[in-house]
């Protein structure tokens, strides 16, 4: 028998996006720690193993919460503007979800390795992440990161300034939730 449950986000389950920047006016912007507030993933178990992962991600939930570097610290109507721009190049009003779902699990030494499906931008591609399960105090707890390349999924990294500064094709997804 498959028991399956489901994880949202939370201040404890938190899923994130950083952002890098790249160009001869790079040190004028500002790499982005974006989080995405609303996301449910449906684990499935069968024998107290991971069986499967189904997560759904709200576009438009993405909050900025951190700029690190460029010419001046970021504030409220800073992180507005940045928050916009990454729904614009999302295309979030033509593509309101992201989605992972797995098709293949594996145990590893760490915890699971799950091969599936990323649609990002509504464009499917395989993806593969390495899942980290461990006891942390009293609790289990499952992490990851991985690398997203933009581009591979028709979207074009936001830039200004003519690609002076403009965001780096790959951003760095990670994933921390308790079990």
């Amino acid at each position: 028998m498959t028991d399956t449950r489901t994880l949202r986000a939370s201040d404890d389950n938190v899923l994130e996006v950083r952002t890098g920047v790249t160009g001869k006016a790079s040190s004028m912007g500002h790499r982005l720690t974006l989080v995405m507030r609303e996301w449910t993933a449906t684990v499935s178990e069968k024998a107290g193993e991971l069986v499967g992962v189904d997560v759904t991600v709200d576009v438009d939930s993405l909050t900025v919460t951190h700029g690190e570097g460029g010419v001046t610290p970021m504030f409220g109507p800073e992180k507005a503007m940045a928050r916009s721009n990454a729904l614009k190049t999302l295309h979030s009003k033509d593509f309101p979800t992201i989605r992972y779902v797995s098709t293949d699990v594996t145990g590893t030494d760490e915890g699971y390795r799950l091969t599936g499906s990323l649609t990002v931008h509504g464009t499917e591609r395989p993806h593969t992440v390495d899942l980290r399960v461990a006891r942390v105090q009293e609790q289990w707890r499952a992490s990851f990161e991985t690398t997203v390349t933009q581009t591979d999924f028709g979207i074009e990294p936001y830039s200004q300034m003519f690609g002076a500064m403009k965001v780096v094709d790959d951003v760095v997804v990670t994933f921390d939730a308790g079990l």
